[in-house]
């Protein structure tokens, strides 16, 4: 087969995908490679987080595996293939072959485009090295094959889990797993959930929620130390966060160990090629062009005029305005005032951060509902934060919000 195509994407998540798929739906013709690193399976992301509470093995969250999704989008998929270089000259990539599902053979070693577009997405942070004894019974999860083997590790009996990191990744996992009647503690170096999304106060009222229900918390802990003991039990020896804390060293016992220490963009092989990269991603103008012509990006790799916005609304809007543009009419992506909905029943949380430091939040409660509104000098609301039944404002504080990216 051909190994060249019009248009090649990098990455089959919720980005690469939504982009084929809103070019197929404008009778887009062209000849469209998609080129993942894993499995290549079709899924909501979303859902990896819920998965546990609702029972769902692996299986269950695929909507369709990648020859299927290659049918559906009249398009090549090449599974577990890595590209390892990029020569945006030569509009060539260097990739590692893995699985054509086209073809059923290997994917070839080089493959030329026309049009190129990055939708690497973003890695999980692991900020300390694991003990290669512990390391089997430690894991990530950011996409559905993470799911499937953490999955099968926790078998299906209750097990004794530890997160590390009390983020949104964090604390969605630490409810849904409990939700599924494992027993989880909660590890983070912050005095309270959240600290990105929420001010310290309805963080608290998050943290309490969650003990109520029987989370253990160890927060203002960071990880000192960990073991492997017999029966593959995992030792954590916690340290306080800080030298003011009075907290002394605390040790959780746990079978496994579930890593949220937040992301990553995926920039690396961008910026091997010369791309104009950033802490916060692959750099890319308003209609999600790199600093090569015919290089694009999107998705949780891409920082638009420096907002790196790794929800679904803010991806479905790059997926679909960067189709527009690719159809040949140029269209800058525009974000408005979209908050972020956690996944957490035991106490709903709706958040919209502000993206500079407020002068001060507003806060009103009743008890576990609150709403905390951020303002500038001015008493302009710049962004805003809701828990328990107070997360029905979420509209009509988000008409009165600034937009994301006006």
């Amino acid at each position: 087969m051909s190994t060249d195509a019009d248009l090649v994407i990098v990455g089959t998540g919720m980005a690469g995908i939504g982009l084929a798929r809103a070019l197929r739906r404008a009778g887009d013709t062209r000849s469209i490679t998609l080129i993942s690193s894993d499995s290549g399976d079709d899924y909501s992301k979303p859902l990896l987080s819920t998965g546990f509470a609702k029972s769902l093995p692996p299986a269950r969250l695929a909507q369709r595996n990648a020859e299927a999704l290659a049918e559906e989008l009249n398009a090549r998929v090449l599974a577990t293939t890595q590209v390892t270089a990029i020569d945006p000259e030569a509009h060539q990539l260097t990739i590692q072959p893995g699985h054509d599902t086209t073809s059923g053979q290997p994917a070839p070693r080089s493959y030329t485009y026309r049009t190129l577009v990055l939708a690497t997405g973003a890695a999980p942070r692991v900020p300390f090295q694991l003990p290669d004894a512990c390391a089997s019974r430690c894991f990530t999860i950011n996409d559905l094959d993470d799911y499937r083997r953490f999955h099968a590790a926790l078998g299906d009996a209750p097990a004794r889990v530890a997160i590390i990191g009390a983020g949104l990744v964090g604390c969605e996992f630490a409810n849904d797993l409990y939700a599924g009647g494992h027993q989880v503690t909660l590890i983070a170096p912050e005095r309270a959930p959240l600290p990105r999304l929420l001010p310290e106060r309805l963080g608290d009222a998050l943290a309490e929620a969650f003990s109520t229900a029987g989370i253990s918390l160890a927060l203002e802990h960071t990880l000192r130390d960990i073991t492997c003991r017999d029966a593959g039990t995992l030792h954590l020896t916690l340290a306080p966060a800080t030298s003011s804390s009075n907290n002394d060293n605390t040790h959780v016992e746990t079978d496994i160990v579930l890593m949220a220490t937040g992301l990553a963009p995926r920039s690396a092989l961008a910026e091997a090629a010369g791309l104009d990269v950033s802490a916060r991603g692959i750099t890319v103008d308003r209609t999600l062009q790199t600093s090569h012509p015919d290089i694009y990006a999107l998705g949780d790799v891409a920082c638009i005029d420096g907002v790196n916005a790794m929800y679904v609304q803010p991806l479905q809007a790059s997926a679909q305005a960067l189709a527009t543009t690719l159809g040949g009419t140029p269209t800058p992506v525009h974000f408005g005032a979209w908050p972020v909905l956690v996944k957490t029943p035991l106490l709903p949380v709706v958040a919209y951060p502000p993206q500079t430091t407020p002068v001060h939040w507003k806060i009103d409660a009743d008890g576990h509902n609150m709403t905390a509104l951020a303002e500038d000098n001015s008493g302009n609301l710049v962004g805003f934060a809701l828990t328990g039944h107070c997360v029905r404002q979420k509209v009509a504080l988000s008409r009165a919000a600034p937009a994301l990216l006006g």
